[in-house]
């Protein structure tokens, strides 16, 4: 019971937006109302593997921008299979990454990839 005016007044205090309904506060996320908490380190993880299949993949096809800006995926879709799909559940994570990386998982890529995204926007 005491769960949405807790996580609405650290919101406003951390963010100073007030929450309008609870469908935007403890609620936004199904997986706090069923308890599956542990959820949220696989999203990190994923997003750590996609960052360097993302490099991976870029320093393999140095014009996938233009492919994609084109409308042409392709390329894109064919390194995945040959790199990734095609293996299946063959592999753990960790060495699937490694195998279609030829690196071992890092955060570094992603944080590459935020950092020259975001950081001419925010500064950082």
């Amino acid at each position: 019971d005491d769960l949405p005016d807790a996580w609405n007044e650290r919101f406003k205090d951390d963010f100073g937006v007030a929450v309008d309904k609870p469908s935007n506060g403890c609620l936004q996320d199904v997986h706090w109302s069923v308890g599956l908490f542990g959820y949220f380190p696989t999203y990190s993880l994923g997003n750590v593997y996609a960052g360097c299949l993302n490099k991976a993949m870029r320093d393999a096809l140095p014009d996938l921008d233009a492919e994609l800006a084109a409308g042409n995926t392709a390329p894109a879709t064919e390194w995945l299979r040959e790199k990734v799909q095609q293996y299946g559940g063959l592999y753990r994570p960790k060495e699937l990454i490694e195998k279609a990386c030829g690196f071992a998982p890092s955060e570094a890529p992603l944080l590459d990839y935020l950092e020259a995204k975001f950081g001419g926007i925010y500064g950082v």
